[in-house]
């Protein structure tokens, strides 16, 4: 497989920038795709080793193009987690003023980041969505767009000015990005790790989410992400996204996902993969009675009486 990422492009988008802080990109060809979607194809086809991009930001949770990509395309992987930071840029063609602004574009993503600053600066602006922040700004580079919210370091790429800088209605704003791999053996456990599955319902009845969200309670296991996604097939038809602390290598994780495969129409695992907001120092305590030790123990008792050894 060649050796190179695909991620959602063109250059300048803040995909490329979260990129580039893995140590790996060095010895890697970085390939700018124009969608989510085709960027995943590309790891697909085999025509990239990995593909890199946006899962997940602090104002409006889970982006879901690339949700709906994990959910129903062909399987892939999760094997890295990347924060960043997110302030954005109002770029614009040179002698361009915030009075003549009537237009403006950005991935769909940046609108509920900024939607309080366009509301007190640029009340009567026409909103229209671009396939990145990057590919915005190369729409008001070509003249189609009057401004674009972006990276304040695309400007130069894409021969544009920031007219207003550091914009965001929410302090420390975050983007997670993900590196997807075609399925394969998860990486070692590191002691700060998370686990991503799509869990479907054999039925809708009363009590159904309780009954997922239970087999990992009862294993004492942290929750990080819990998002809904429509299947398609009808109204009320609904899968969910999970993120579980732990690695599938823990036993309460395996047990849990064990107890989930009893109970679900369908479950896919989308990957083990180490945390990229706390290391294992840092890591909660686990719930007594949940660590790998304790299921030994406790699969040793219950052997021992089935032998008569109680």
């Amino acid at each position: 497989m060649p050796a190179s990422y695909a991620y959602l492009g063109p250059e300048g988008t803040f995909t490329e920038v979260a990129l580039r802080t893995l140590p790996e990109t060095a010895t890697r060809e970085l390939i700018p795709y124009v969608s989510v979607q085709s960027a995943l194809d590309a790891v697909r086809a085999g025509e990239a080793e990995a593909a890199f991009v946006p899962i997940e930001n602090s104002v409006e949770g889970g982006i879901t193009t690339t949700l709906d990509e994990l959910v129903a395309g062909a399987p892939l992987m999760i094997y890295r987690e990347v924060l960043l930071s997110i302030t954005f840029a109002l770029l614009v063609r040179p002698g361009t003023k915030l009075s003549e602004i009537k237009t403006v574009t950005a991935h769909p993503a940046a609108q509920p980041q900024v939607r309080n600053w366009l509301r007190a600066n640029l009340p009567d602006v026409l909103w229209e969505s671009a396939a990145s922040n990057a590919d915005g700004a190369r729409l008001v580079q070509e003249g189609r767009y009057d401004a674009a919210f972006a990276g304040e370091f695309a400007a130069a790429r894409y021969g544009l000015v920031p007219l207003e800088t550091d914009i965001h209605d929410a302090e420390n704003a975050q983007t997670r990005f993900v590196l997807v791999g075609r399925p394969a053996r998860p990486a070692a456990p590191t002691g700060a790790d998370k686990t991503s599955v799509v869990l479907w319902q054999r039925d809708d009845h009363p009590g159904g989410l309780r009954d997922l969200l239970g087999e990992f309670a009862a294993r004492g296991i942290n929750l990080m992400l819990l998002q809904s996604r429509p299947t398609g097939a009808g109204i009320g038809n609904y899968c969910f996204c999970v993120d579980a602390e732990g690695h599938i290598s823990d036993r309460r994780v395996a047990e849990a996902l064990m107890g989930l495969k009893r109970i679900c129409h369908q479950v896919r695992f989308l990957g083990s993969y180490p945390r990229a907001d706390v290391g294992a120092e840092g890591m909660r305590a686990l719930v007594p009675g949940t660590s790998d030790e304790e299921f030994v123990a406790a699969s040793d008792w219950v052997a021992r009486c089935q032998d008569g050894r109680f």
